[in-house]
């Protein structure tokens, strides 16, 4: 009785209005899916990635950059990004820093290398000499190399800093940006710091597991090596078979736990660009359903017929609102 009554209910809705429009036709036929006001229409997957037309036009602030445009041309042309901020005031310290850790890293490798020649000079002539490596300036050669890259990640840092959010935050570039230069960086700024510990984790058990396939690789690797050479008059404590079976099996697990290592770090930037992204996703609390009659006439310019008239159908048109 209950599917008869809801049965005749639906017929009367239908016969009730003879004069609404198809959902079909309204919707699936005249709906515009690239409109060229959307940004996401105007900018799709097969426009270049970057355009160095469009970058030093940026960059002599004669159009806008995006975030990933500026970032992908300062990492090549140093200081840009201040410049397409007008920080012009700190161009002298970025270009001032790099010159001198460089230079002066150069200047101390050099000076470990001639000590290293003197060294090897002097053994040759007398086993017993006291002369001895440059340690200390291998150290600092170290130290200021470190130093310059430590200025160049200040940079490129302090330029996705200063770039606009244009009132929108969190900011997907940003976000995005954040991430590549610090990981767990974007989660912070999109405000979810809980998801920090768990790509900090992954990256350390990753690299804890690199170090301890890489070390046992190496190990097996020199007994293979010892083994194999009869000339170097060493016994190994285990056959040459075995110490090939397992460095084989710990350089698996080497380039494993590499991968492991690339995979977190661009899931906590892929992460951190599509949580950036949903910000703006709102669920309306008016979740409804909404149906109504409609008669679906279908659209013969996108579809082939063959009768010259296509018949009409009638039907109910549903609704969801979320």
């Amino acid at each position: 009785m209950r599917i008869c009554r809801f049965l005749i209910i639906v017929a009367i809705l239908v016969l009730a209005c003879p004069g609404t429009r198809a959902q079909f036709k309204r919707d699936a036929f005249t709906q515009n899916y690239s409109d060229l006001k959307d940004t996401t229409a105007r900018k799709d997957s097969i426009d270049k990635m970057f355009s160095f037309k469009e970058f030093f036009r940026g960059v002599s602030h004669k159009q806008e950059l995006l975030p990933g445009t500026l970032f992908a041309g300062s990492m090549l042309f140093i200081g840009s990004q201040q410049i397409y901020h007008k920080d012009y005031w700190k161009l002298p310290i970025i270009y001032g820093g790099l010159g001198a850790t460089v230079g002066l890293g150069i200047h101390y490798r050099r000076q470990y290398n001639a000590s290293v020649s003197d060294y090897e000079a002097a053994y040759a002539l007398d086993p017993n000499t006291t002369l001895t490596v440059d340690e200390h300036a291998r150290n600092l050669s170290t130290a200021m190399f470190i130093g310059a890259g430590a200025i160049y990640w200040a940079t490129l840092m302090d330029g996705v800093i200063r770039y606009p959010s244009g009132g929108r935050h969190p900011h997907p570039g940003k976000a995005t940006l954040y991430s590549i230069l610090l990981p767990g960086l974007g989660q912070a700024y999109n405000g979810e710091y809980w998801k920090i510990p768990i790509y900090w984790g992954g990256l350390v058990a990753s690299f804890h597991y690199y170090n301890l396939n890489n070390t046992n690789y190496l190990r097996y690797k020199r007994i293979y090596n010892e083994a194999t050479d009869p000339e170097s008059g060493v016994k190994p404590p285990i056959s040459a078979e075995t110490a090939l079976y397992y460095r084989d099996v710990f350089r698996r697990w080497r380039d494993y736990s590499i991968v492991a290592i690339l995979g977190v770090y661009l899931l906590q930037i892929i992460d951190a660009n599509v949580f950036a992204y949903m910000q703006e996703f709102d669920v309306s609390d008016d979740l409804s359903m909404h149906i109504a009659p409609a008669i679906i006439t279908p659209e013969t310019t996108y579809a082939m017929h063959h009768t010259p008239i296509a018949p009409t159908g009638y039907g109910l048109s549903v609704g969801f609102r979320f």
